[in-house]
């Protein structure tokens, strides 16, 4: 009887192991085919403790199995669950359409797993040691489960197409030649990609993947310390939140729950540059307490993403940049001590719509804020910070980062522009405190009324003039516009009549200044 024979009848081939034999058997049934040996050290598939051939089976029988395998027993449902068994040789599944239910709980592939443009229903692999998954364009209708794996040179999920959830909890994955540890540019995943206490040792790309729901790196910890970026997911779209927050170690706990009471929490954290650029996230960008290790060429970037709330309150980066240059969030959530410090801050185009700090971040440090993010004089941010904090009814405030951007910019001009800055804003406050304006005012007056009640002015017509009032005299040249019948009556010389240009000119400015503060309350009423 030859195997394919065998295969398709359903009896059990004479080439076969006791071990495959065995596995034959457990397939028909649709029951476990367990091989360990109840020693947690020697069945441990991380661990270098050898396994015979009592708990070896060799690839191209699992394939057989998977692809053409014998019939169900009555009753049963065909599948392949395997528990502490060994796989010898390549498993290559590559453009196979496996039909049957594949789970593997603890095992060791001594060589890499094939599975590119393969088609699996669901296929779950969980705490099993994996030299290397290449499953570029494969296709499961269901789940695809990594949990717990170790892969010692990378996984390539390349336009895989995952029909419901990807898991990648706790799983261990090291870098391919090429540098990447998860190479997944492409993918497209149903529902959730769950990657929480995920190590990564290389870079993990995920250029232009779509997940339907949430994407979670809680706990997560990227290193990639061979080259520039440790996460590279540009053009990355998720229908709800992106999680780069802690998650519990040491016991049960679900996704997105807060971990029992004294359960042992580990921050996402990330050495090497980080790039989302141009990702679509339907919920949140969600950063908080994340850790980033960059060196002074890297970078966390958020160039141009979109999402109705951004949770910046991780941990502030001691070296590396922080890019959010076009980007458009609804509301932003941060802390004063998230932010990085001087230089190390790009935010041109940035619009937010809604601030909604954590903790104390008072309005003067907010202004470093903006300060940081302009090493150069831009008036965008400013402008932008002063429209979000007038929509919110915080008008005082926004006067005043008007004001620091008009101190900010006098600082790009010439000499001569910023001596007259000075003046402006020493006098009134380049027009942003109103009643400084008037308080000038009303000195001047008062020294001007003062001054003219020691000259004696001669009347410009003898006979109809009215009573001299040096009070009345300095407010009809202070006040613009209004006539109250005094400066055209009385003869001005030398002195007196460059004091009287003076005056007028001083009016005209400190009343438009006081003008021009009214009518911003009147706005704001």
């Amino acid at each position: 009887m030859t195997e394919g024979a065998g295969l398709r009848a359903g009896d059990v081939p004479d080439d076969l192991t006791a071990a495959e034999a065995g596995m034959w058997q457990a397939f028909r049934n649709g029951s476990v085919y367990d091989l360990s040996s109840g020693d947690t050290v020697v069945d441990d598939p991380h661990g270098g403790h050898p396994w015979g051939p009592e708990r070896t089976v060799r690839a191209r029988i699992v394939c057989w199995l998977l692809l053409d395998g014998p019939p169900a027993l009555s009753g049963r449902v065909a599948s392949l669950k395997l528990t502490g068994v060994q796989i010898s040789g390549v498993l290559d599944l590559a453009g196979g359409t496996v039909t049957p239910y594949v789970e593997l709980k603890g095992c060791r592939f001594e060589r890499e797993v094939l599975l590119p443009e393969a088609r699996f229903q669901t296929a779950r692999l969980v705490d099993c040691s994996v030299p290397r998954l290449e499953a570029a364009r494969v296709h499961t209708e269901g789940d695809l489960h990594l949990p717990r794996c170790r892969f010692h040179n990378g996984v390539r999920l390349t336009d895989a197409h995952i029909g419901t959830d990807l898991l990648l909890n706790q799983a261990i994955v090291y870098r391919d030649r090429t540098g990447r540890s998860i190479a997944a540019d492409g993918m497209t995943v149903g529902q959730d990609l769950q990657a929480e206490l995920l190590e990564s040792h290389g870079e993990l790309s995920l250029r232009s993947a779509k997940v339907g729901v949430s994407l979670s790196l809680r706990g997560a910890r990227l290193a990639n310390p061979y080259s520039r970026l440790a996460l590279n997911a540009p053009q990355l779209t998720v229908g709800r939140t992106l999680y780069l927050t802690p998650a519990g170690v040491g016991g049960p706990w679900l996704s997105g729950t807060t971990p029992a009471r004294g359960t042992r929490i580990q921050r996402f954290s990330c050495q090497g540059g980080v790039r989302l650029d141009d990702g679509r996230f339907g919920d949140a960008v969600d950063l908080e307490r994340a850790r980033f290790t960059f060196t002074d060429d890297q970078e966390l970037s958020l160039l141009r993403i979109q999402a109705p709330e951004l949770r910046f309150l991780g941990e502030r980066p001691q070296r590396g940049k922080v890019v959010l240059s076009g980007a458009r969030v609804v509301n932003l959530i941060d802390s004063a001590t998230s932010w990085p410090g001087p230089g190390n801050l790009h935010m041109g185009g940035f619009v937010y719509e809604n601030l909604v700090p954590q903790g104390p971040f008072p309005l003067d440090t907010r202004l470093d804020w903006v300060a940081a993010a302009t090493a150069e004089y831009a008036p965008e941010p400013y402008e932008r910070l002063a429209t979000v904090l007038r929509n919110a009814g915080e008008d005082e405030d926004a006067r005043e980062v008007l004001l620091a951007k008009q101190r900010r910019r006098r600082e790009s001009l010439p000499v001569a522009a910023k001596v007259w800055g000075v003046v402006q804003d020493w006098t009134v406050a380049y027009g942003y405190r109103p009643g400084r304006a008037a308080v000038w005012m009303a000195v001047l007056w008062a020294a001007s009324s003062l001054a003219f009640a020691h000259a004696d002015h001669a009347p410009v017509n003898v006979n109809g003039h009215p009573p001299w009032s040096p009070a009345l005299f300095a407010l009809d040249l202070l006040l613009p516009v209004i006539d109250l019948g005094q400066v055209g009556q009385w003869q001005l010389h030398g002195g007196w009549q460059w004091l009287s240009v003076a005056l007028i000119l001083l009016g005209w400015i400190l009343a438009t200044t006081v003008a021009a503060g009214a009518t911003r309350l009147l706005r704001r009423g």
